[in-house]
């Protein structure tokens, strides 16, 4: 099974070592990871629900403390400041427990599939991949015997793990079969994990019965929490039995293990299913979500990872290695995330760490933000269910959090959070606008989907809770605008200082404004709240303007005693501009501009500051600042630098090779916010989209001459497909609307002369220039858009 030429999926030449360069699989809920050795093949299992259970943290009310930390960090005292409320904290409950247990509970691996095999002679033809499209992780290989395969994949209809091992010849397959703990094959690294190894206490067991034809594992944690699996084993031919806890084949043509887990004490029994029915119909699921959109750019012809990376790190990176990763970003998003499930971590849904980095937590200053932006724009608004109920089935505590904290109503969310949400004062509670950064999901959801229903019962009702906590924690400063104080903008200090604490951080503004400014749209849409709004538009009257510094750069502190600093990784306040969408070339472009000023000061002078989310993060910028050549020379530096042999993206590059940080983490650790970020930063280059605004490849690069996409979503229920020449000048687009609706449509310059189908629906917007056109759209009938393009 060589499929190296497979157009929707990747092939590798060389197995897996470690669980960070297996080839993943997964069911949104299940997952994965097949390292793809040919005598000891090892299957990492992953649950999204299983943590290491801590103690629940408990928060005292320090929010006495505020008016003193406000008065510190107006008199410069910013580092005392910080200080104030961590400390009194400490005192108040009598022991430094704050300083050890984080609240997040590590997640954890659930067990792994072992699988031991005789070869007959020296393998050759060795290839592992994965097929995008069908979610089936393969290995094959021939030795002296035969040609033998390996399929695996997770059920998205019942979650059970499968994998089947046939050859080209009856009667030739031989293995033991067995379910283990995983293996603690790498340290978290001192700083930046709260766990140790010995920290996790874990019993465990395994077992085979010959008579169930069956292998189960179990395992066990000191408060009682328990989970289990159970494995069945079905043959075509050849013999059973059981040796040492494993289940043993002899001479079979063909193996198909099933494997269940069961977040309790027992699993229940696994009842054989035909490989190929259970494949089909977890197909007709997957397949579904993956193909809503397609991309082709130019016409490389499919590579090995080896092959695509070999080149890129040589510094020619193939087109094709970027839509690989494009296609990948999707993939992952659907085996990692699932309605009724938990939304994807730093780590989306696999881990083999018992102590992984940042405990494989939800970190909301970034991180799970940019795991879920492509999902609107990429058709998979159903797969973003998660990331909302996970935020709302925590509100009692980040009510608590608000109100211990600062003394507000309305919700403070932690900057980093598992399985409760619970904050006790940091100097990371001084971060206030992780509430709005999530509201912004929300409301999101119902751009795209129009979802009036989710608008009134979800949206509306966090946007209150959010705006209620800025009513009572801002304040009129002497020149009548609003004070954000304590401030902080993730994760950067202002040069000169030592501390995080500011005020006004430009992000936090942006952040509020964005929230008061949806929540007002979405009352007028329904019709409620008419009193609020009138005080909602008050409070955005009096927020702070936006300044430029004197490089001509956004600046990060709206307060003339905080300065800029370039060297960091974080690029929170070109937030009007991306993720927001207040900032625009046509609404605001001396703003605009010095968004565009401030993001090339970090790639040119902070390059060696960046990690590899960081780079996805530029790459999205520079999309919507419609510089396509520098967005993708942020994914390609990504892809040379925090990239690994099975397309994982990883921190930082641990090389020291000069196009990141270097040697903050020796063996870095995946993240996968980078993987979902490109996927997003492709469909920010070839669509931009706000309620009115449509942009058609905005962002182009040189190297996508021709290309063709379909099924990208746009705000206001749009769907666009295009393929497009720069060559001759030619764009062919299609756009659809959900609702009678018009808006101001943005062409590339490129485009030779414009024809549409519609008369009357289609003419020259002159207040903003060439390119730029009014366009009618109707419900349900396709706007053809074409060119004659260029003699």
């Amino acid at each position: 099974m060589n499929e190296a030429t497979d157009s929707q999926g990747m092939s590798m030449r060389y197995p897996a070592t470690r669980w960070q360069d297996a080839l993943p699989t997964g069911s949104g809920v299940v997952g994965a990871l097949v390292y793809g050795q040919i005598t000891k093949e090892t299957i990492l299992v992953n649950h999204d629900g299983l943590f290491y259970p801590r103690a629940r943290l408990e928060a005292f009310d320090v929010s006495d403390l505020l008016p003193e930390v406000r008065r510190l960090i107006n008199e410069g005292q910013c580092q005392e400041a910080a200080g104030l409320m961590p400390d009194a904290h400490l005192r108040r409950t009598g022991s430094e427990a704050g300083h050890t247990n984080s609240g997040r509970d590590p997640y954890q691996p659930f067990c792994s599939i072992q699988l031991t095999m005789p070869t007959d002679g020296p393998f050759h033809g060795y290839r592992r991949g994965v097929d995008f499209a069908t979610g089936r992780a393969w290995v094959a290989w021939s030795d002296d015997t035969a040609t033998f395969t390996r399929e695996v994949f997770v059920s998205r209809v019942t979650d059970t793990v499968f994998l089947r091992i046939r050859a080209d010849k009856p009667g030739v397959v031989s293995c033991c079969v067995a379910l283990n703990r995983a293996q603690n094959e790498q340290l978290a690294e001192v700083g930046h994990s709260d766990s140790k190894r010995d920290d996790i206490d874990l019993e465990s067991s395994r077992g085979a019965s010959l008579d169930n034809r069956t292998v189960s594992f179990s395992g066990r944690y000191p408060n009682g929490q328990s989970f289990a699996a159970e494995g069945q084993v079905v043959t075509v031919g050849g013999t059973l039995d059981e040796v040492d806890g494993q289940l043993e084949v002899k001479g079979a043509d063909e193996v198909v293990l099933q494997v269940r887990l069961a977040l309790s004490e027992t699993c229940d029994a696994v009842e054989p299913v035909a490989f190929d029915a259970a494949f089909a119909d977890h197909v007709a699921l997957h397949t579904e979500l993956f193909n809503r959109v397609t991309l082709k750019l130019g016409q490389d012809q499919p590579q090995t990872n080896e092959e695509m990376l070999m080149a890129a790190y040589d510094g020619d990176v193939p087109t094709r290695l970027t839509q690989t990763m494009f296609e990948f970003g999707r993939y992952l998003l659907i085996c990692s995330s699932r309605p009724g499930g938990w939304p994807a971590n730093l780590q989306g849904l696999w881990n083999g760490d018992y102590a992984p980095a940042w405990n494989s937590d939800v970190h909301t200053d970034e991180n799970i933000q940019m795991n879920y932006w492509q999902a609107m724009p990429g058709g998979l608004a159903d797969v973003a269910l998660p990331l909302f109920d996970y935020f709302e089935k925590h509100l009692d505590d980040f009510r608590q959090n608000a109100r211990n904290i600062f003394g507000c109503r309305g919700i403070l969310i932690p900057i980093a959070m598992t399985t409760n949400g619970i904050d006790v004062p940091r100097v990371w509670s001084n971060w206030t606008a992780a509430a709005g950064w999530i509201a912004q999901h929300f409301y999101d959801y119902y751009l795209f989907t129009g979802d009036l229903e989710f608008l009134k019962d979800r949206v509306v009702p966090w946007l209150k809770e959010t705006a209620l906590f800025y009513e009572d924690f801002l304040f009129d400063g002497e020149d009548g605008k609003l004070v954000f104080n304590p401030s902080l903008s993730p994760e950067n200090r202002p040069t000169g200082t030592n501390s995080l604490l500011s005020i006004n951080a430009t992000m936090d503004v942006a952040v509020c404004r964005e929230v008061l400014s949806n929540l007002c749209d979405a009352c007028d849409r329904l019709g409620i709240e008419a009193e609020n709004v009138t005080g909602w538009r008050g409070m955005l009257a009096k927020l702070p303007d936006y300044e430029v510094n004197e490089d001509g750069a956004m600046r990060e502190w709206l307060h003339p005693a905080f300065k800029d600093n370039y060297h960091h990784r974080h690029q929170s306040h070109v937030y009007p501009v991306f993720p927001g969408l207040e900032v625009t070339e046509e609404s605001n472009p001396a703003i605009f501009d010095a968004c565009r000023v401030a993001v090339e000061k970090r790639l040119v002078i902070g390059l060696t500051s960046q990690t590899g989310w960081s780079m996805a993060h530029m790459a999205n910028i520079y999309a919507r600042l419609g510089m396509g050549d520098r967005a993708l020379e942020c994914m390609e530096i990504l892809s040379r630098s925090s990239t690994g042999p099975n397309l994982f993206t990883y921190h930082n590059d641990w090389r020291a090779m000069g196009l990141s940080l270097g040697g903050w983490f020796a063996h870095p650790p995946f993240q996968i916010d980078a993987n979902f970020g490109i996927t997003a930063a492709v469909l920010e280059m070839l669509v931009f989209s706000k309620p009115g605004l449509l942009k058609l490849l905005p962002a182009l690069p040189a190297k996508w001459a021709e290309g063709t996409v379909t099924g990208i979503n746009g705000r206001g229920g749009i769907t666009v497909d295009m393929a497009w020449s720069t060559k001759s000048g030619s764009l062919n687009a299609v756009i659809m609307s959900r609702c009678d609706q018009q808006v101001l449509l943005r062409l590339p310059d490129w485009v030779g002369t414009v024809n549409a189908d519609v008369a009357g629906a289609f003419e020259r917007d002159e207040e903003h220039g060439d390119g730029h056109w009014r366009v009618s759209l109707c419900e349900g009938t396709p706007l053809s858009i074409s060119t004659e393009g260029r003699d």
